[in-house]
This record gives structure tokens, sequence and C-alpha cells, in this order.
């Protein structure tokens, strides 16, 4: 028997691989997946009909109307937003781990989703490059990596686009995490600025901008006024999910 076959069968046996989502036990098998077939299957895509700029879903009263409040305080420069799922169980999870709980091995899954979205037209001659929102240097020391840039990787190679650092981002504010939608938009004015280089990898581009979460739409539409202001010819927010208001009128 091959030592290394048989160290990884006793690992298995003593310390079973576990759903990174749920927890429960994964049966044995390389390579192991990180999220179970339940879990998978309990992603949930956002309903329609869907505002045709942010994909909010409108309802079957609303369909016709033209203004959308969720996106009505975006920036022009944020041309659109689009998400893979609904941020609720398993989805927060998946999030949560990717962000927080030190598992980068998720990005792989998490950007697929995102690269399968219809991002645009098969008849859109525009060259594509694909911006991940930067985090602080602080938070890149911590986590040891930006989220949003394994999910950019990711999302480009599944749509043939390159990726650009285009941005940096200034430290020293609060996380949005707990503000309210006035208080993220302040939060967030001025903190992008153009990393070097970043003005010329984006000059006269569409670009897929990347985050792991769409809340409010503050930090992206931030972010596309900055790349605008430096070349780019448009910008779409490409997202993992999406919080959504529940009855109570709080975000997921």
């Amino acid at each position: 028997m091959n030592l290394a076959s048989w160290a990884e069968d006793l690992l298995d046996l003593f310390l079973p691989a576990g759903c990174v989502a749920c927890r429960a036990w994964i049966p044995a098998g390389r390579p192991t997946p990180l999220v179970c077939v339940g879990c998978r299957s309990r992603l949930r895509e956002a309903p329609w009909p869907r505002c045709p700029r942010c994909h909010h879903p409108r309802g079957t009263g609303r369909v016709d109307e033209p203004d959308c409040l969720e996106c009505r305080s975006w920036d022009a420069a944020l041309e659109a937003a689009r998400y893979a799922f609904v941020l609720e169980p398993p989805a927060d999870d998946l999030v949560h781990a990717l962000k927080y709980e030190g598992w980068p091995e998720l990005a792989e899954l998490m950007g697929a989703a995102m690269a399968r979205l219809p991002l645009t037209r098969e008849d859109d001659p525009r060259p594509r490059v694909v911006v991940p929102v930067p985090t602080t240097a602080e938070r890149l020391r911590k986590r040891g990596y930006n989220q949003a840039e394994l999910l950019a990787r990711r999302l480009a190679r599944g749509v043939g686009a390159p990726m650009c650092a285009a941005l940096r981002r200034m430290g020293g504010r609060p996380s949005q995490t707990s503000l309210a939608p006035d208080e993220r938009r302040a939060n967030v004015r001025g903190v992008f600025s153009p990393a070097p280089g970043g003005a010329a990898g984006v000059a006269g581009k569409h670009v897929l901008l990347v985050d792991d979460v769409l809340t409010t739409g503050a930090t992206a539409s931030e972010a596309a006024r900055t790349l605008v202001v430096v070349g780019a010819r448009s910008v779409v927010l490409v997202a993992f999910a999406r919080a959504l208001p529940t009855r109570s009128g709080k975000r997921a």
C-alpha cells in the first residue's frame, strides 16, 4: 500500500471532511468538495421580474415602472449590477467563510457561479477588463488576501478577459457592515484612487467590477465613479450574492 494514500485514508477516518456551509460530513473522496450537494442545491437566485439596471426583484405590480428605489441613488458611472445568488443561507455562510474564516479555496466555486451570469451581449464588441474592489492594506495584512481579487481572477478566466487591479483603497474608515445607506455613501466618498498603471488598464474598456456582496451599492458606485473618471467606458458590478430586504425591512 502506498504510504501517502494510507495516511490520507487515516486522516479521512479521524478528521472527516465537513461542508464549509452546514458542517455536515462529506463522504471521503479526492478531491473532497468544500460544499456539500445539499447546500449547493439551496443557493437561491432572486425572483423575476427584476430592475433592468440593478436586478433587484420588482414584484408583479411594478414591472413597467421605470424608476427603482434601490439604484436611484447610484452614480451614473455604475451602469448595472448582476449577482449570482441571494445573501441567505448557505450563500451567506460561503461569503463569511471566504472573507473571515480563511477559506480562499471557495473563490473557485463562487467565481465560477459569477462567470455563468449573462454579463454582456454576445454581439457586444467592447473590450472588457475585470477589476476587483480593493480592500485596505490593513485588512489585506490581516486576511492574507483580498476576497474580491480571488473572485475576480476566477471570473476573468471564465469570461476570457484580463484582470487589472486598477484601484486602491484608503484605510482608516469604519467598516460598511453596520452603517445605514446614507452613512455608507458618506463613508466611501473619495475612498478610491487609481492604482499605478490602473488608468491605462481600464481606459476605453468595459469594466466588470467584482465584489463578494452587493448591499446598497454605495461602495460599487464610488468605485465606478473613480474608474470612469480615469477613462473606463462603462462599469458593471458583478457580485456573488446580494442582500435583499427581509419582511422586517432589514437586509439579510
